[in-house]
């Protein structure tokens, strides 16, 4: 089964008022498990994570072509700027192109500007590339969308992007990332953890971060946010990992 539609929440249990624990974007495909009245629980194909969402008629699964390349993509009812916009796509959302038209892509009967795109199995030098156009998004609980993101939403959103697989929880990428470094040797893309928080370097002096306390993503000194968190939370960094 495939998501078709921009965002879809992926519940703790199957109730509206249950924890939001991670996101399916347009693309993302999932396996059904079981269904419960109106829900079905499944598991995401991308990291077998688990949690239910509404039941309804979903497409099957298709060979994707493409990927939202920027924080979010305009789609439009006509190949023309003109044209009405019908909705949203969120960065990393995945879709297959079937026409192209005055630098427009149609694809499920709607278009995309082209520039918006890149090819399925694009990859970026610096995994962590454009991370800077997430800043200032609002913090969400369970979130991966332009509309609301959580700390370990936004890294996984980048090894996704990069055709690389990352654990939704934190708990699992600080296990998943082996190569361990003293805050001394930090450098750009490390991964910096806190019980239940991540943060991503964005030099030896700066990350950046979906941070709940500022209810948005964003990019403050290293060495200040270890102070803040210690401070306001009681909790110390419990590690550092190099990715790569």
């Amino acid at each position: 089964m495939r998501s078709n539609s921009s965002v879809i929440n992926v519940y703790k249990k199957n109730n509206i008022k249950s924890e939001v624990v991670t996101q399916l974007l347009y693309g993302d495909t999932f396996k059904k498990i079981k269904k419960k009245g109106p829900w079905i629980k499944i598991k995401n194909d991308l990291d077998h994570y688990k949690g239910f969402i509404k039941n309804k008629k979903f497409p099957s699964n298709q060979k994707d072509t493409h990927k939202i390349y920027k924080l979010y993509a305009n789609l439009y009812s006509k190949p023309s700027l003109k044209s009405k916009i019908r909705k949203k796509l969120s960065f990393g959302s995945k879709i297959k192109i079937i026409e192209k038209k005055n630098n427009f892509c149609k694809f499920d009967n709607l278009w995309i500007k082209k520039r918006d795109l890149k090819k399925i199995n694009y990859k970026t030098k610096n995994i962590f590339k454009n991370i800077n156009q997430f800043k200032n998004i609002k913090y969400k609980w369970g979130g991966k969308h332009f509309s609301g993101v959580d700390c370990s939403g936004l890294v996984q959103l980048f090894f996704n992007f990069n055709n690389k697989f990352c654990h939704r929880d934190t708990k699992d990428q600080i296990r998943y990332f082996k190569k361990k470094i003293e805050l001394k040797n930090i450098r750009k893309n490390d991964l910096i953890f806190w019980k239940g928080h991540v943060a991503v370097a964005t030099s030896k002096n700066s990350l950046i971060h979906a941070y709940g306390p500022f209810k948005k993503a964003v990019k403050i000194p290293i060495n200040k946010t270890i102070e803040r968190i210690y401070k306001t939370a009681n909790l110390k960094v419990i590690g550092i990992r190099r990715i790569s």
